[in-house]
């Protein structure tokens, strides 16, 4: 299931109107002409969602061996479960004026992965843990941030994908993780490593260590700091 939150907030609709804060579990409802939609457009923009589910297996165990099935070494190393069909809210002002699927049902996340890292890096911004211009290495005392290429890389660096980090983290390899195209292992392990900054590439293995960064800048689990500092 691919849970959609759509949040529209207009300063003119909000213009004379006291902020609405609903408690856990009951948001109110509201007719989404009273909020000035077409109801007809929204319906049809709710279609589209439910019409547009992700094409592969529920099975995400079988989705995932599938979909990184050409990268070299590519294993699952933690659990998975199957997912559900499409589901979303739409909320206006705090009011919730479209909903479908199973709203209550718990699935996997992926890439708001970057979301959550980055919030727990703007926290620690913060707290004063880290300055984004400096280098990571200033602050990770083992030899992740060392040598001559990854001790450049910045905080900065990491956030915008672009630091280029080179090595292993958990047993796998930045160059295993969505290789290019073209080439073979001996061409991925032995190409040359862009300047820190000058140079966008997604790659779980980095997403990783940033991970694994802010785990040693804050000393707790993550997840522990998104529900105390932030839900």
């Amino acid at each position: 299931m691919l849970v959609v939150i759509f949040e529209i907030l207009t300063t003119a609709g909000l213009q004379g109107q006291e902020l609405y804060y609903p408690d856990k579990g009951a948001w109110k409802q509201r007719a989404a002409s009273e909020l000035g939609f077409d109801r007809l457009l929204l319906q049809e923009a709710v279609a589209f969602a439910q019409d547009n589910e992700y094409s592969g297996s529920k099975d995400l165990r079988q989705a995932i061996l599938k979909g990184f099935e050409r990268e070299p070494y590519h294993e699952i190393v933690g659990p998975t479960k199957r997912r559900g069909g499409p589901a979303g809210l739409i909320i206006k002002d705090g009011f919730i004026i479209a909903k479908w699927g199973d709203l209550e049902r718990v699935d996997m996340t992926f890439s708001v992965t970057k979301s959550y890292l980055s919030t727990m890096a703007g926290l620690a911004y913060d707290h004063q843990l880290i300055i984004t211009e400096d280098q990571v290495s200033n602050l990770i005392w083992d030899d992740t941030f060392q040598g001559e290429h990854n001790s450049k890389i910045t905080w900065h660096h990491l956030l915008t994908q672009s630091s280029d980090w080179a090595g292993s983290l958990f047993g796998m390899k930045d160059w295993a993780d969505r290789p290019p195209r073209e080439g073979g292992i001996d061409d991925w392990k032995n190409r040359k490593y862009y300047e820190p900054g000058t140079h966008f590439e997604y790659n779980d293995v980095r997403v990783n260590v940033l991970s694994y960064s802010l785990l040693n800048v804050w000393r707790k689990p993550l997840p522990s700091i998104l529900k105390s500092e932030l839900m």
